[in-house]
This record gives C-alpha cells, structure tokens and sequence, in this order.
C-alpha cells in the first residue's frame, strides 16, 4: 500500500491496470439526444434507457422577452397590490428627492432610482405597505434657459409671461420622458399620483410652509453681500456653488495715503505724517472702489517702513509680513523706520483716502484680522463680503456695492469720472482698469502684484465664477433654526455614518440663507409693496401672505405675472395706499426643501423614514428640508425632528478611468446601453448574415444588478469590465433557475419522502448552507448593503449550488429512486423559493418570469413578490455542522487534485470514471471518522461524484495504485485519499462504474427500471 507522506500534491503511483479513458460528462446528459448517443448498442434500446430517466425540462428561455411583458406584474400591479392589501398597516415612507426635470436620463438616475426601488421592494418583502411617490423639481434658471435657448431667443427678448410658458412646457415634456425611463427601469411607485414643484397644490403647500416662517420672523428683508451670478443673473445661496480649486487670480499689495495720524503715532521716531500710507493686499482688486475701511488686530505689532523704489513714502505693515512682502521686491526692497507699534495704538488712530471715493476712511480693529496671510491690514469693502459686512455695518458704514445685474460697474464705482470703470466687468478688463488708475496717481499706489491659484466659488450650474455683492433680497433666518436643526441630527442614523459631520457642518456654517431669485421661472415671494410717493416700501404679514394664497387658489400661480401689476384683487382689503407685486421667486432648494409636506401619512410631523439621494445634497435637498421642517415645527410648537429617520448617501458614477462623465470627455454611458447591451461587444454567432450587429440584451435587470453590486457609498464605477461580469452573473442566476424549474417540474410543494432530521448530511449541509446565505442576505438588506447581499448570494449560486450540491444531487435526481428523487426535491423546493426571495428586490423581471414558467402545483403557492419573506430556518450555530461542512469540503478539494493530476496525464475522464479511497491514520480525528467511513461511502460516491468510496483503516489492504494525495482536517494527521481505475463496468443508464457487465445496469439502476419500468426490462 502507499504510505501517507508529507505532502499535498497527488502523487502517481504506476499502475499498468490503470489506463486513460474517454473523457465523458462530468455527470448524465442534460437531453435525450445527448443520452442516445452513449447509449450501445441498439437504437431502440438507447431511446428505452433515456425514457427511463428524470432530465430536467423547462420552458424559461435562455434569454428575457424585450421588451418584457412582465414589468406591469411587478410594478405597477405589485404596488396597487400592497397599497390596498395593507391599507390599515403603517406605512413605510421613502420620500423621493425631486430630480431636475430639464434633461435626459443618465446613469447617476438609474443609481438613484434602483436603490430607492431596491429598497422599498425589500420592506414590501417584510410585509410593511409602502408609501412612495416620485416627484420632479421644475422651477429654476437652467430649465428657463434651456427653454429659450430651444425657442433661439435671449432672457431679454421674452416677458416673464412668456418665458415662464416656454419654461413650463420644457419642464413637462422632460417629466413625461424621465418618468417612462424610470418605469421602463421596473422602478414601482405612484406614478400617476407624482409630485412636481410647478403644481398649484405643491406651490400651495410651499406657500403656507414661507407663511409659518414669516409669522415665526424668521423671513426678513435686508440690503447685504450675497453671492452673485453674472453669468446666471441672479442671487445664490451657499448650496448653489462649487468651488474652483485652482483659481487664478491677480493679487496686489495696494497703498492707501493717510491724511490723519494720532499724536501718539505723529510722535515715534522716523515717522514722516505727510508722506506714510497703509498697505493691504487683496485678491480681488475690483473691490478696493468699494473701499470702506482697514482693519487691523489690536494684538498684533506694526511697523513703519520705506521702499527703496520710493524712499520718501513710509508704510504701515504688520511686523510678520515683512519678509514676505520683501520676497517680492527684492531683499534690499524694505528699510523699516520704526517698529513694535502696537495694532490697538493703530485703529481709530489714522484715516485714509480712498482714490475712488470722496471723504476719508478709517482704521479699525477687527478680531478675524491674521498675520498668516498679506500684510497684516486687511482692506474691508462691506458691499462684497460678509466678514466686512459685520464689522462695517456695527459702525455705521456704508454696504456700496457699485456692481450691476451682470458683474459690469456702475457709475458709482468712480463718481469723480465715472466713465473710466463704468461698464467694465469685474471679472475681466474691470480689475485691470483699477490698477492702472492706482499707478496714475502721484504716489503709485501700486506696490506689487503676482498671480495665486486658490480656492474660489463659482455657479454650480453655469460653471462660471460668481462675485460677492450687496444687493436688496429677502433671507431665511438660519441662526434661529440651527440648533434645534443640529439636535435633530441626533435622532438620525446615517449611512454612511460619515453624512452626519458633514451635514452637522453645513448648517453650523450657515447663519442666513438668501432665498430670493431674480428670475421669472419660480414660486414668487409673495411680497408686496407701496409704491406711494414713489418710494417702494415692502409688506409681508401673515395676512397679506394668506390673502395671496387664497388668490393663488383661485386664479392659479401664473396670474402673479398675467394679471396688471397693481392688480387689485392681489391686496388684502385692510391694506391702505397703492401697491404692487415683486418679482422675486424662491430660491429652488425651498422648493424641494419643502416636499415634506406632501407626505399625507404622516400629517403630524412629516417624517419620512427614508430620504436617499447624492452625496452632494448634504448641502441642498437635506440641508433644505431639514431647515423647513424644523421652522414648521418650532412654528406649530411641535417637539423638533428631522424629516428622515435614516439618511443615506450615494457616490457619483465614474468611467473605468475613474472620471467623472461627461460630454467632452466622450465617456457618457446611457442606461439604454446596459438595457439593450450595447455596451459589450455583440454576440458572435456562427453563420452569422451580414447586417446589424447583434447584442446579449438582458434587460433592465442588467442595470438593477449593477446597481445593487456597487458599493455606492464610494463613487461607482461604470463601463465594460463590470458590466461583463453583472451579465455573466445575470446569466447564471437565470440559468440556475431554468435547472430548478426543470427539476421540481414534477414536485408537489409540501410532499416529502422523510422528515428533515432523517435527510442525508449533504442534504442537511445544503439547508444550513441556505439558511446561512438567506440570513446573510436577509441581513444586508436590512442595513441597506445590498452589494454585501450580492456578492452573498453571487457565492451562494456559484459554490454552495452549481459547484457542490446541485453536482452531487443530479444522479439522485435523474437516475435515483423515486424516494432518492423526491427527498432531493424536497431540499431544491426552498432554496427555488429563498432564490426568489433574495433576488425580487433586485431583478423583479425574472422572478417574475420564473414564476410564470413554474410548474402550476407550485403557482398555486403565493407570489414570491407578494409573501412575506422569513429568512428559511433558524440561523444556527451549529459548530457540529459547521466542521463537518469544512472537513467534506476539504475532503472534495483533495480529491478533485486528484482526479485532475490523473486528467493530465491522461488516465481518467470524468469523474464518474474513478473510484476513490481514503486511508485513515491511526489517529484520526472523530468528526473525520463519522465522515469517512463505510457506512457512508454512497453519500460520500454522489458528494465526490465518483462510482464508488472505498474506506481503508491503515495495514487493511497493502497496496492501492492510483493518483494520491495527502491532506489534513483541520490540524492534526495526514489523510490519503487515491484515484484509481473503477472496479465495475459502466452502467448503460446512469454512467456510474456499478455494473457486474458490460452494457448492462447496475444494481440500482435495475431496481428502478423492474419497479418503475418492467416492460423495458424484458425488452433488454
């Protein structure tokens, strides 16, 4: 015999009895045809043998029908089904975020979607009733202006009337063609009851939301820096803007004479109070016309110094700035007069002139002042920034702003000649313009100027920069809102966790939120104001705000514009004097901001227990709804909540490159082209005529899989590679399907030939191994993974099935016993139906189309989309079982080395072409000896796939020759376990090396066919 060595390659042993043979299936023929031709010698008598045997046969057909006659079944039909089946159930609320209706579709919406309808799919499986109505955002300035680029008119060339016409036909067409998308996508919902913001009960809604806002005064009206889009011509607020990371800007150190020194600072040595300055720098020298002030910190030390280009001209610089101003000019450049002036002996100490202005300014101390940056005096021009704006405005001074609508200077930028700025843009000659004034003067006001790339907003929509500037608009009071909005962050689980700081952030950040828009296309701020006199005074109650919602009501939103401007009707009676509408509409992140309100289930607090959108909405959608939610609440004097129980982020969607998508680019993938499966190579057929290409569609499926495989808390990549392997998946969950449908063909649900604690251990294994998988995958949908429940069950179907169990169960199934037949079905039936379960939420159109293929004793169960799913089994701990799974497992590894070191050197064929035997130390272990013994060596034959199991205790036989190959279980002793030649001849019927003859049957085989078949037996 051969001796356990201390190995695990196989090893050969010569045998000369032990010859190459056919290379046969690795199990019987899937067709009667296939069976026929191994059959000998007689043709009647092969057509007799494969009539004996139990081939799987199903009518699902290898590809689904497209379009698939099966989306109404699971969608719509499903929805209205659990609607008014679970009327009286509370309802799981997943509030849709209103896309943009002002495009195509793309596959970041198909993301999107999927992973809401995933979601909801899951919660119907968990018997709840959901509640999801689409909706669409349809106001705003880039659907205005793709209406009139599509009508070739400019903003100019159009009344409000008529662009808001234009804008609304562009917004329905888009909903209408984005809404058969999302459908055509088996994304269910309430889609004839969709939401959109330009909908006269939505804008109702929205109004009486700005209403209970007003009446909390938290709505006000202020002349103030906000962000400003020439390119767009309108207000922004904070979550309308990205940001440019390396913007290029011109920077210049500018000197501003002094006229007023205090007597303390005429004093200090060296000091010449005719002929001194003060030096800031700044990034944007469009700004300095609007000059109103320096500032600079009362803890930091100043110094007086000269520069050699001009030697008779002195400078106030902060002590720290020197050096980097001198790296500029040159390392001789700075000579300093004096220094350790303290900057609280500076502010209110010296005035300045302003070269675009009349009168003086002064220095004044500001507390966010640094010597980190610049020159330690920071130049403040209120009218375009904030920080300037609070100090400034503490003192009395003006917020000018001399910019217009489209970023060009107005005449009071330089009132003493007003033609030299007037007109310019800030953003392109206008800076230049005043740089070249400043080294006209007398004294060059110019010390030194250098490009900088740094971080800088622009318009999130135009892509273009944006300016800071003071203008009249009307302002949400944040500061008011942010902490009760931060506590109710508490209450919220976040997926990622991450979403939470960066949420907190955002609205920690915010102090206002500039909510007005200087565009046609919107829900208008239903402010009014008195024009009596001339001057316009603005009025916004309560009151006046619901007589307009009543006339809103009555005459519809548009006639805010249609009707005369001073249209009676429009002002409430106890109003006295002459009055006109504004024109302002909301800032759209109001609009969505308040969808909550729309949520009829739970009128109390609104709250949704799911909102799902982009990473990017931390600062839109779920920054505005929570703001408008709290305000609503705090108004009512209802306890504060977020609108959402759980907020979940998904990524963006990137090219195998990990590039963003983009037309330019030329990286754009469709979702039409994953449907339709364009995107893969066609389909290489034999013969194929000339013509179109051909491709594997398989449907919206494909594009559901691919969303549920990605980590979409990560950015999700899109393109050939992983779309190959989603379809290859998609295949085999479609082809393992077809083998189940085709082996319960003829199953009775609920019929079994033993009771399951009398089940064969492959048996058992392979329902521990399906409650694991369904737990698992149970278990992930929960926690919203649903890549973790993919790749579970991508596993599952792959090794736990196709390569283990259904491999060892197709003997039983198609040559077995009628017992051995049915106790297998008895296992196949709920790993059919967990299959159908784990995979409704993802790929509906093929449950759905399995199930229509389903033998009718099976439909006559429920509907796998209709029944509450219970992951199969209690999810045991059973260590028992779960070594006896790792040492079978082990034991199948070491003998398939085996059978494949004898394929290569050409000594066997199929598996069914050897036997195998185990030689078992002395000291085996005892969970491997009730493995591997005697009594299981037929259970062991179908696990391994071989013809017979032989079990030898060492010193029982003296040599065995074969290919061998030395493992272990666990830790501990070496197993041998060796290939031979099998022992019988092949069975004509089921192909296991059993028969005592040639072309005759084993003794199993022959039982079968005298009990099932007694005829055929004498025809042999």
């Amino acid at each position: 015999m051969s001796t356990p060595r201390d190995h695990s390659s196989p090893q050969t042993s010569a045998n000369p009895n032990f010859h190459p043979k056919p290379h046969d299936s690795n199990s019987p023929p899937q067709a009667p045809s296939d069976v026929q031709s191994m059959l000998t010698p007689s043709r009647a008598l092969k057509a007799s043998w494969s009539s004996t045997l139990h081939l799987p046969k199903s009518s699902l057909p290898p590809r689904p029908p497209l379009p698939s006659p099966y989306l109404a079944r699971c969608t719509d039909d499903l929805y209205a089904w659990q609607a008014t089946q679970r009327a009286n159930q509370q309802p799981f609320v997943l509030h849709d975020g209103p896309p943009y209706a002002n495009g195509g579709l793309h596959v970041g919406h198909a993301l999107n979607k999927i992973l809401k309808d995933i979601i909801c799919r899951f919660q119907v499986s968990q018997g709840r009733r959901v509640h999801y109505v689409p909706g669409w955002d349809c106001h705003g300035l880039p659907i205005e202006v793709k209406a009139l680029q599509a009508l070739k008119v400019s903003h100019d060339a159009m009344g409000p009337v008529e662009i808001r016409r234009a804008a609304r036909k562009l917004a329905e067409k888009t909903v209408e063609g984005q809404k058969k998308g999302f459908r055509e996508w088996a994304v269910m919902g309430e889609w004839d009851n969709a939401y959109k913001t330009m909908e006269k009960s939505f804008e109702l809604r929205q109004l009486g939301v700005f209403q209970r806002m007003v009446e909390k005064g938290l709505i006000y009206r202020a002349h103030k820096p906000v962000y400003w889009s020439p390119s767009s011509g309108t207000a922004l607020a904070e979550a309308e803007l990205e940001y440019d990371e390396a913007f290029k800007s011109t920077s210049a150190f500018i000197r501003f004479a002094v006229v007023e020194l205090s007597e303390e600072l005429k004093a200090l040595e060296g000091v010449d109070p005719e002929n001194i300055g003060v030096v800031i720098w700044t990034t944007t020298p469009w700004t300095l016309p609007a000059n109103q002030a320096v500032a600079v910190h009362a803890e930091l030390d100043y110094a007086v110094v000269t520069l050699q280009s001009a030697p008779q001209s002195q400078l106030f610089i902060a002590e720290s700035r020197i050096q980097n101003l001198q790296s500029l000019l040159g390392e001789d450049a700075i000579r300093v007069v004096v220094g350790g002036i303290s900057g609280a002996k500076l502010a209110g100490a010296v005035a300045y002139l302003n070269p675009f202005q009349s009168g003086t300014r002064h220095v004044i101390h500001a507390d966010f002042v640094t010597a980190t940056s610049g020159s330690g005096l920071v130049h403040l021009a209120p009218g375009h920034g904030m920080d300037d704006y609070h100090v400034c405005t503490k003192l009395g001074l003006k917020a000018l702003a001399p910019v217009d609508d489209n970023g060009r200077f107005t005449a009071e930028a330089f009132p003493s000649n007003p033609l030299l700025l007037q007109g310019k843009s800030v953003q392109a000659d206008g800076p230049s313009a005043v740089l070249a004034h400043l080294t006209t003067l007398p004294v060059n006001h110019v010390i030194a100027t250098h490009d900088i790339r740094h971080k800088y907003p622009i318009d999130w929509r135009t892509k273009q920069p944006v300016i800071v500037r003071a203008t009249e608009q009307w302002f949400a009071d944040v500061d008011g809102l942010k902490d009760d909005a931060l506590a109710a962050l508490e209450d919220v689980n976040f997926i990622p966790e991450g979403g939470k700081a960066r949420l907190s952030s955002f609205i920690r950040g915010r102090s206002q939120w500039c909510i007005s828009r200087q565009r046609a296309w919107g829900v208008p701020i239903p402010a009014l104001y008195r024009v009596d006199g001339g001057a316009r005074e603005a009025v916004m109650t309560p009151e006046t705000i619901a007589h307009i919602i009543s006339v809103v009501d009555a005459r519809g939103i548009d006639a805010w514009w249609t009707d005369a401007e001073d249209e009676a009707a429009w002002v409430p009676p106890f109003l006295e004097g002459t009055y006109v509408r504004g024109r302002d509409t909301m800032d759209v992140w109001f609009d969505s901001g308040t969808s909550w309100a729309l949520l009829p289930e739970r009128q109390a607090d609104h709250v949704a227990d799911v909102y799902l959108e982009g990473s990017d909405q931390h600062r839109g959608w779920f920054q505005s709804s929570l703001l408008t939610h709290v305000a609503q609440q705090q108004a009512a004097g209802l306890p504060v909540k977020a609108p959402y129980k759980t907020l979940i982020t998904h990524g963006f969607t990137l090219d195998n490159e990990g590039r963003k998508m983009s037309k330019s680019l030329g990286n754009v993938i469709a979702p039409s082209q994953i449907v339709d499966g364009s995107l893969l190579p066609p389909v290489k057929r034999k013969k194929q005529k000339a013509g179109p290409p051909t491709y594997d569609a398989m449907g919206p499926d494909v594009l559901r899989l691919w969303v549920a495989g990605s980590d979409y808390q990560r950015d999700v990549v899109v393109g050939e590679p992983v779309l190959k392997a989603v379809q290859q998946s998609l295949h085999k969950f479609r082809v393992t399907f077809k083998w189940l449908l085709g082996a319960l063909a003829d199953y009775t649900p609920g019929t079994t030939a033993s009771t399951p604690n009398a089940y064969a251990l492959i048996d058992r294994i392979a329902l521990h191994q399906l409650s694991a998988a369904a737990h698992a995958v149970h278990g992930a949908y929960t926690s919203y993974e649903f890549f973790k429940a993919t790749n579970i069950l991508n596993r599952y179907i792959n090794l736990d099935l196709s390569a283990f169990y259904f491999e060892t169960l197709k003997d039983r199934l198609y040559t077995g016993t009628p017992t051995e037949r049915l106790t297998a079905q008895a296992v196949l039936y709920p790993i059919f139906n967990e299959l159908l379960a784990m995979l409704g939420p993802i790929t509906p159109l093929l449950v759905e189309e399995v199930w229509d293929h389903a033998p009718e004793a099976i439909k006559r169960e429920e509907h796998p989309l209709r029944r509450v799913w219970q992951p199969y089994g209690e999810l045991s701990e059973d260590s028992e079982i779960k070594t006896q799974i790792e040492y079978l497992m082990d034991t199948h590894s070491a003998v398939k080395v085996a059978q494949e070191t004898a394929r290569g050197e050409k000594k066997m064929g199929s598996s069914l072409e050897c036997d195998v035997h185990f030689f078992m130390p002395p000291d085996a272990k005892p969970m491997a000896k009730s493995l591997l013994n005697e009594q299981m060596k037929e259970e062991l034959a179908s696990v391994f796939v071989v013809s017979k199991v032989h079990v030898h205790e060492k010193g029982e036989v003296e040599v065995v020759e074969g290919v061998e190959n030395g493992f272990t279980l666990g830790w501990g002793p070496i197993y041998l376990a060796v290939v031979t030649s099998p022992s019988g001849h092949k069975c004509v019927r089921c192909w296991r090396y059993l028969a005592e003859a040639e072309e005759s049957l084993c003794g199993r085989c022959e039982g079968v066919v005298r009990e099932a078949f007694p005829s055929m037996l004498e025809k042999a």
